[in-house]
């Protein structure tokens, strides 16, 4: 399987393929509506012996031109727009779509034993993947079982699941469908899918449109003058319904062809995160098995590629293999005869006996320990984008380490500026009573005393939680005014300095929310890959690689310039000379790096995989990977748009 990187620009060359065919598609509805313009409205023009000419002659053509390129030009004009409209309108990001199709917000702090376990699948995947927490929806209205992802990019993204997902699955199930979801989310497949809703939505305004003229055909009536102005708007109307209908028929069939794809792609990559091919083939036989199957009441023709199951598609170009194929792509051995037996258990099974299953099922998981894993720069690229069992279960057992009252208060929108906050408080005394008096005047004494409150009660936060508490916390950060997002920067870059300087850390943290913040204030904005090569933005790759040895060897100068050139070498910039950039204290290297972040995000996928090599170069020229590298890894990819999974500090 392809790692991250590859699956990225996969998604960028499908998303310009898709343009490219949509594209002709307009253009084909377009010279057709031209045409069918200068059949109703326009003239024929007669030859020298007084006979009409054919509708098709170059004379007839030049003589409608004016007709032909107003009524091409209109339409296309008029589609376009539509179509960026449609985008426009969904920029709310994930939440937005979810929200249109029914689905409720859950609160993260939820009692609700089904919703509780949806939030903690939903937290352990995001947590191993390396990306923030998405927003969770249920749709509750819904008892088929489907589910999807949406949004621009993870900072915006939204993951919905129907009522009947919560029901109906085990806990491993309903993992193996939230793998499915993460694999949209970590391939580029929600952007893709955004653009394909509204392009195809440009496509459909023109049946919409006829369909709304014959709606209103009584107002045509009347006079014989005028009835035959009628019959020319009828017939219009009428061909604007044949024609965009042939549009949808041409979106689908090419819809279908991109999602169909994705689809078997997601499916192998739920079983390669979560390696238990049991999980999400069980949940495609459930909906093979129920009454109910994947359907979705409320569905829309343009969300159906976006979903887990078909949801009501039964045209002839269906946005998903068929169920039975997907099935069998996982467990090559099925026997369809399985499926009666399966829809009796369903009906037989009551939830509480379910719950008692799962409850023993992953008392058994957390006793079973994790296999090791090789901490080497192809193992970590591979798992990219494809969070292995082992991390899952990692940061399972660290997020049940975290004492709930934390996790309520992280999820908290209150709450959350303070538990970032307390992530930067000294362990020296006298700098952390610095900081807390300084809060006042930065944000106030109500943060100051949640920070006050949240010290006494749980004390500083171990370094090993800090990156996972914030990423759980990010979602609770947005929806808020840019105005506060400025005073909350200030306030994180206030504190960093409290000593005098920033560490690798206190620059993790800041640069990881205001990427995530800025991706998620604008996300029809962001952008997640550019085309840019390394060659290109080759002093900021070289600021990256001085502040990654720099910190990676306690900020010695003789040892961190051979890791800072290995890192070089290894993307062939052995010519750059000597290395007179060093990061130094206080604000300015933060600035600097940030600058430099900026640059390589405008990389293309192939030249961000060669980078992330060079960084694991640096890091791994010791043999050894310590906690400030690790960090400073984090946020380096976090600003690329790169989830990199979890690492732990570590000799090789």
């Amino acid at each position: 399987m392809n790692n991250f990187f590859a699956r990225q620009q996969q998604a960028k060359t499908l998303s310009s393929r898709l343009l490219l065919l949509f594209g002709l598609a307009m253009l084909l509805i377009i010279v057709v509506l031209s045409v069918m313009a200068m059949l109703v409205l326009g003239s024929v023009p007669r030859d020298a012996s007084g006979q009409a000419m054919s509708l098709l002659a170059p004379q007839t053509l030049a003589h409608n031109a004016g007709l032909l390129v107003t009524t091409g030009l209109g339409a296309g004009t008029f589609m376009g727009l539509a179509s960026l409209f449609r985008i426009a309108s969904l920029r709310g990001g994930g939440g937005q779509v979810a929200s249109e199709l029914g689905g409720t917000r859950v609160d993260p702090d939820t009692r609700d034993p089904l919703q509780r376990r949806l939030i903690n699948v939903v937290e352990e995947m995001a947590l191993a993947s390396g990306v923030a927490v998405p927003e969770v929806y249920v749709l509750d209205q819904e008892a088929g079982i489907n589910a999807f992802a949406a949004g621009y990019s993870p900072a915006d993204a939204a993951v919905a699941v129907t009522r009947g997902t919560l029901e109906r699955l085990s806990r491993s199930e309903l993992q193996g469908v939230i793998a499915h979801e993460f694999s949209h989310i970590l391939n580029g497949d929600m952007r893709l899918n955004i653009r394909l809703i509204g392009i195809l939505f440009g496509i459909l305004v023109i049946a919409m449109i006829g369909r709304k003229i014959l709606h209103h055909a009584h107002l045509f009536s009347g006079g014989n003058r005028r009835n035959d102005g009628a019959a020319a708007v009828l017939l219009i109307a009428v061909g604007l319904v044949a024609l965009g209908y042939i549009g949808l028929f041409f979106g689908r069939w090419i819809k279908s062809g991109i999602a169909r794809q994705r689809e078997y792609l997601a499916d192998a990559s739920a079983v390669q995160f979560t390696r238990d091919p049991n999980g999400i083939g069980g949940a495609l036989k459930k909906i093979a098995a129920s009454s109910a199957g994947s359907r979705l009441d409320h569905e829309s023709e343009e969300y159906s590629h976006m979903l887990f199951g078909a949801g009501n598609s039964s045209h002839l170009f269906a946005t998903h293999p068929p169920i039975l194929e997907r099935i069998r792509a996982i467990e090559p051995g099925f026997d369809p005869r399985e499926l009666a037996d399966l829809a009796e258990k369903m009906q037989r099974v009551q939830q509480r006996e379910e719950a008692r299953r799962e409850q023993r099922a992953a008392q058994t998981e957390e006793q079973e320990k994790p296999a090791g894993f090789r901490f080497d720069a192809d193992s970590i690229i591979e798992n990219i984008g494809h969070p292995q069992w082992q991390a899952i279960l990692a940061v399972a057992a660290l997020a049940e380490s975290i004492p709930e009252p934390l996790l309520r208060s992280a999820r908290h929108h209150e709450w959350a500026p303070a538990m970032v906050l307390l992530m930067l408080l000294d362990d020296d005394d006298n700098v952390r009573e610095q900081q807390l008096t300084h809060l006042h005047s930065l944000l106030g004494d109500t943060v100051r005393a949640q920070c006050a409150n949240l010290l006494q009660a749980h004390g500083l936060i171990a370094q090993s939680r800090k990156l996972p508490l914030l990423e759980i916390t990010l979602p609770a950060l947005k929806n808020r005014s840019r105005a506060e997002v400025r005073q909350l920067h200030h306030a994180i870059r206030e504190l960093s300095l409290a000593d005098g300087e920033i560490s690798a850390f206190e620059f993790a943290l800041a640069q990881i929310i205001l990427m995530y913040l800025d991706d998620s204030q604008s996300p029809g904005k962001s952008r997640e890959h550019g085309n840019k090569t390394l060659a290109q933005r080759k002093a900021a790759v070289h600021s990256s690689m001085a502040a990654l040895a720099w910190f990676g060897h306690a900020q010695r100068r003789a040892e961190a310039e051979p890791a800072c050139q290995a890192g070089l070498d290894a993307i062939g910039f052995s010519d750059t000379g000597k290395i007179d950039y060093w990061p130094g204290g206080g604000r300015q290297w933060a600035a600097d790096q940030r600058r430099s972040l900026q640059a390589l995000n405008e990389l293309s996928p192939t030249a961000k995989e060669q980078l992330v090599r060079a960084w694991l170069r640096v890091i791994l020229f010791d043999e050894h990977a310590g906690s400030s590298e690790l960090e400073l890894l984090r946020a380096y990819c976090a600003s690329i748009h790169v989830p990199m999974p979890p690492l732990r500090a570590c000799r090789t």
